[in-house]
């Protein structure tokens, strides 16, 4: 006997009773991104390899390490399957100018892949939701991204901790880069081998290592903070006055850097101990260079994305899933006539925008009431040979403890509409 096949390792099904939470997420998600005036735009899961090159930065893990590339045997393009969603949105914004007449308020969805060792809540094909604000300069974006966060966090239950940074400008990360190799070279001895291999070309992301060997060393490390100008710190200050106005409580992490080349100015980070190892739920900040890296025109730009498993995960340490969406109604039907007319019901009942289950398979009313009742539907509609000959329907309220009724098929949607 052939063995069976089974799914990629770190790549996972969502079967129907998780589909159902992501579905209540989801639309969840939609109606907080609809209220902030963002609109959703979609991109392809595979681009070419040189923008995430270009986009990352080629001294990052996840270029490094983690993107699944390939070349396309019938031209010989590199390509790689998205390993995060801002470049891919921004490669969009110039490929059809979509800034053209100002600013843009965007969002998407969908699976990001990267070639990860699969843990709790890191997984090598994941989910994001991602929020981008092209076209706007000020620290009042930066603070808009943040506010619609605890929005949500609210909406969801969740109580995760929100920690900020400053990047800088371009100046003053030249000067602090200098410092930090200067620093680091004089600790050469204590440098794991990551550490080594970035001493040169990205210093920065040593400050990011979570070996706890190279914490003290890196709490002693030159701070970028005492780099800055006046433009970046004031930039910083009034983000932090607009966080305080609007009672969003924030942690200043002076070592929080981000794993992507593009940022600069504001970086953020949403976190929890709820999690394990695995703490970030949502990221982002502000990447002013990156329209014009990618070739366009520049502009100021801002974002953040959210691991929807991350986050599912979170929910459910709360004790208080998402509801699922539940049908209306569940039609049970015994008897020729009865079978017609359920047809008939139904479609009805569809029409007039109710979400029904039509019982197949036949079987006893006892058995299809039990199909009704796991169903989780409000109401079973019961129909007979009688009800088929009326015209009509009765309804068994499944939930609460409400008499069952018989009334005309007809006033059974204003029934199941009111109840």
């Amino acid at each position: 006997m052939s063995e069976n096949i089974q799914s990629v390792r770190g790549m996972n099904d969502c079967l129907p009773d998780a589909a159902d939470a992501w579905q209540g997420f989801e639309a969840i998600v939609r109606d907080w991104l609809r209220r902030y005036g963002y609109r959703e735009m979609r991109t392809p899961i595979l681009e070419h390899t040189g923008l995430f090159k270009r986009a990352i930065g080629e001294v990052t893990d996840i270029v490094e390490k983690e993107m699944y590339t390939f070349v396309d045997e019938l031209n010989g393009e590199s390509l790689t399957l998205r390993p995060e969603g801002t470049a891919s949105s921004v490669r969009a914004v110039i490929q059809h100018n979509l800034l053209y007449d100002g600013g843009k308020r965007l969002w998407y969805s969908g699976p990001m892949f990267r070639h990860e060792r699969p843990q709790k809540g890191r997984y090598r094909q994941f989910h994001q939701v991602g929020v981008e604000a092209l076209g706007f300069a000020g620290p009042d974006v930066d603070a808009e991204l943040i506010v619609m966060c605890a929005d949500l966090w609210r909406e969801l239950g969740i109580t995760p901790t929100l920690q900020i940074n400053t990047l800088g400008d371009h100046g003053a990360r030249q000067r602090h880069r200098h410092k930090l190799i200067a620093y680091y070279e004089a600790h050469r001895d204590v440098l794991d081998a990551d550490a080594q291999r970035r001493l040169h070309s990205n210093p920065l992301r040593i400050l990011d290592s979570k070996n706890p060997a190279m914490q003290a060393l890196n709490a002693a490390a030159p701070r970028l903070l005492d780099e800055l100008e006046d433009e970046a710190l004031n930039h910083f200050d009034a983000l932090q006055a607009l966080l305080r106005a609007n009672g969003i409580a924030f942690e200043i992490n002076p070592r929080l850097v981000r794993g992507l080349d593009y940022y600069n100015r504001t970086v953020f980070e949403w976190v929890t101990d709820q999690l394990g190892a695995q703490g970030t739920v949502c990221a982002g900040g502000r990447y002013d260079g990156l329209v014009e890296q990618l070739g366009g025109k520049p502009a100021p730009a801002a974002g953040f994305a959210m691991g929807i498993e991350r986050l599912l995960a979170l929910v459910e340490t709360r004790g208080k899933p998402i509801a699922p969406a539940v049908p209306d109604a569940y039609i049970v039907h015994a008897g020729d006539a009865a079978d017609a007319f359920a047809w008939q019901a139904a479609a009805t009942l569809r029409g007039a925008g109710l979400a029904v289950v039509m019982h197949c398979g036949g079987g006893s009313f006892k058995s299809q009431m039990k199909k009704a009742d796991a169903s989780r539907a409000r109401y079973a509609v019961i129909i007979g040979d009688d009800e088929a000959a009326a015209r009509q329907v009765s309804l068994k309220p499944l939930r609460g403890t409400a008499e069952q009724t018989r009334v005309e098929l007809a006033l059974a949607i204003e029934y199941l509409k009111k109840a």
